[in-house]
């Protein structure tokens, strides 16, 4: 502590004065009615960035040439508005927040509240002033950075006063969310708006808000500045940067969600709808465990097991598939490919009836799981149909030298009705199988001649089969000669 003129009080007061503040955290200048400065503590000095008493002015008027001092906003204070020339004038501010900067600078260095203090020895006029101070910059400096993230946050959030729960502030993104002005919600008791409704546990939200615990994540009805309601998620964590007690909320906004849940749960009943009425016997499968999840009217009445006897159960236990081999080769197709497209397969009805069917398959996903789409086209009838009819062709054909070219291209047409299918209109791919096909190799010698898998042999074939009207080898040899394929018949 340093002492600077001490005019008429004795220096053994001063002496004392200088034992009592030395150890102070706060710091404390002394000045006389007059406005001398005549003391300050080392605290003092720090918080002004000096290192002697002198270093402060001799005078108020000498201390408001060296700093500038701002109000809490940081406007620029008048010299009769400065702390000391207030204890001078006689006011009292038991915690006024001022700012301090060496004079000539903009910004503010310091944050400090202060005090007044009169002392007099005869209980009449003072005989001099003190003023007390407490540097506060680090707390002010938290509080601007908390408000800049606040502010800054994305997130919608509130700040609840605890003392009475009362709304002290909110960022952009909640009057956003909500549509209320500023002055609808500052000041306003958080419970009196009825902000929040249709709480799991409205009791237990409330208490902790009252409480200032944490508030864990919650769902809730928001209100909005029209009367509506917004669902949202919210939370609440206390915090301490404001200058007292507070909690903040911060919320999600879980609107569009819903929506987009309702949207789906419509949507997957419209699907569910579709799905039993379509003509086409389908399931759906699990991908993981293989069971069914689900049947509809067309299968069960093209493989005579109800719905609620196919459910849950496996392909396997409901012994499906009449050729093994088959249901393999296109599970490894849907397992490689992801799908499967108008594959042969021969399946039993549950009371043992053989049916050939076209089985085509697709994984997609439902309930957020993926599952594959089974699709069965009963085509028994059709290719008995077609059977018997090639059946009646190719006994003619034994002996074809006979037949004009007109009758033997009429009666190749009879085994493929509909529009008629170039050799163009084939892929290089189909075009190369046809020709081995029509070289009477089989899908295994096909397969070894191509370096393709057997399976990948099949789907061609089948896709080839379909593409020209045809469900046999020999019906496949007839059109590949017709269209310059292989040898010409004789």
């Amino acid at each position: 502590m340093q002492v600077a003129g001490p005019h008429d009080t004795d220096r053994l007061t001063y002496a004392h004065f200088e034992q009592l503040t030395a150890q102070l955290l706060d710091g404390v200048i002394l000045i006389d009615t007059a406005g001398v400065i005549l003391s300050a503590n080392a605290a003092a000095l720090r918080m002004h960035g000096i290192g002697s008493v002198g270093d402060l002015g001799a005078t108020a008027e000498d201390y408001a040439e060296r700093f500038i001092v701002f109000s809490a906003d940081h406007q620029p204070l008048k010299r009769r508005d400065y702390p000391l020339f207030r204890l001078l004038a006689g006011d009292t501010f038991p915690d006024l927040i001022v700012e301090v900067a060496p004079a000539g600078e903009s910004e503010a260095r310091w944050v400090h509240q202060v005090r007044d203090v009169a002392m007099d020895d005869d209980g009449d006029e003072p005989d001099c002033l003190a003023l007390v101070i407490s540097d506060v910059s680090e707390r002010f400096d938290a509080e601007a950075r908390f408000e800049a993230m606040f502010r800054a946050n994305p997130a919608p959030a509130a700040i609840v006063r605890r003392a009475d729960l009362r709304v002290v502030q909110t960022n952009p993104g909640f009057l956003s969310l909500t549509g209320f002005a500023p002055d609808r919600l500052i000041g306003k008791s958080l419970f009196g708006l009825d902000l929040l409704q249709d709480l799991d546990d409205t009791a237990g939200i409330r208490r902790a808000i009252e409480t200032g615990a944490v508030v864990p994540q919650t769902e809730a009805r928001l209100l909005t500045a029209d009367g509506s309601r917004r669902l949202v998620l919210f939370a609440g964590q206390p915090v301490d940067v404001t200058g007292e007690d507070a909690l903040l909320l911060t919320f999600a906004d879980l609107e569009p969600r819903s929506r987009a849940e309702a949207a789906l749960a419509v949507s997957e009943r419209n699907l569910a709808a579709i799905f039993d009425m379509a003509p086409v016997a389908m399931a759906v499968i699990g991908r993981g465990d293989g069971r069914i999840a689900g049947v509809n009217a067309a299968f069960s009445q093209l493989t005579e097991f109800p719905a609620t006897e196919a459910a849950g159960k496996t392909i396997d236990e409901l012994q499906l598939w009449a050729r093994s081999d088959d249901r393999a080769s296109a599970e490894r197709e849907v397992q490689a490919q992801g799908q499967l497209r108008n594959a042969d397969g021969r399946l039993l009805t549950k009371s043992g009836q053989t049916l050939d069917c076209l089985v085509s398959a697709e994984t997609i996903e439902r309930h957020g799981a993926p599952v594959i789409l089974w699709l069965f086209q009963d085509i028994t009838e059709r290719r008995r149909s077609e059977l018997e009819l090639v059946q009646a062709i190719d006994e003619v054909m034994k002996d074809a030298s006979w037949l004009s070219r007109s009758i033997v291209d009429k009666l190749a047409s009879l085994r493929r009705p509909g529009t008629p299918v170039s050799n163009t209109d084939l892929s290089a791919r189909e075009r190369e199988i046809l020709e081995l096909i029509c070289d009477d190799l089989d899908d295994a010698a096909i397969a070894e001649r191509l370096g393709l898998a057997r399976n990948t042999v099949r789907n061609h074939v089948a896709r080839l089969y379909a593409k020209i009207g045809v469900n046999r080898r020999s019906g496949a040899v007839i059109w590949g000669r017709e269209h310059g394929v292989g040898g010409a018949m004789g």
